[in-house]
């Protein structure tokens, strides 16, 4: 892109006004800058336009890295609440011990919430982060070499995955 383009698009970029910078994430600058640096060159303010098209003009051909985005909502792929909700309280009245899984629930979320606090006590270590990061690394190329580097080991790997599931779901006979 030429050097008298990318002004040209800079120039109209600052010459438009819109609230499109807030709709696209990009941060909107001030109009009159309340702390001049001496060593930076003064850059004017800039907003989008709601329309790429409209900024851009005719000259969309010299510049390719811009497209134009739309938006379709499909009203028959969005998820219904009322369905789900539906779904969620037969399956709930299905169920035949509810106590238990109130419980497990409750441990499930206690669970969570007490090792995210375990988490960040060994994340406030400075060396510890550092420590488990590099055993991660050696654990994970140790699992590479071991079970997926060769055919052989990776029908292995296989094959315990599918003990696993066998055992889990109780269809695995255990001696």
């Amino acid at each position: 892109m030429a050097k008298q383009d990318f002004l040209k698009l800079a120039t109209a970029f600052a010459a438009t006004t819109s609230s499109t910078a807030t709709a696209i994430g990009l941060p909107h600058l001030p109009t009159t800058p309340s702390v001049r640096c001496s060593t930076l060159p003064y850059l004017p303010a800039c907003s989008f336009s709601s329309s790429i098209k409209h900024v851009l003009g005719n000259s969309r051909s010299r510049i390719p890295f811009m497209f134009q985005i739309k938006s379709s909502e499909d009203a028959s792929s969005a998820p219904d609440a009322n369905e789900f909700f539906k779904d969620l309280k037969e399956k709930w009245d299905a169920l035949e011990n509810k106590s238990t899984v109130v419980v497990y629930g409750g441990g499930a979320v206690v669970a969570v919430w007490i090792s995210s606090i375990v988490v960040g006590v060994v994340n406030s270590v400075p060396l510890i982060p550092k420590i488990l990061e590099l055993v991660s690394l050696g654990y994970t190329e140790w699992f590479v070499y071991r079970y997926l580097l060769f055919k052989s080991s990776r029908k292995e790997l296989v094959t315990d995955i599918e003990w696993v599931k066998k055992k889990i779901a109780g269809t695995e006979e255990t001696i």
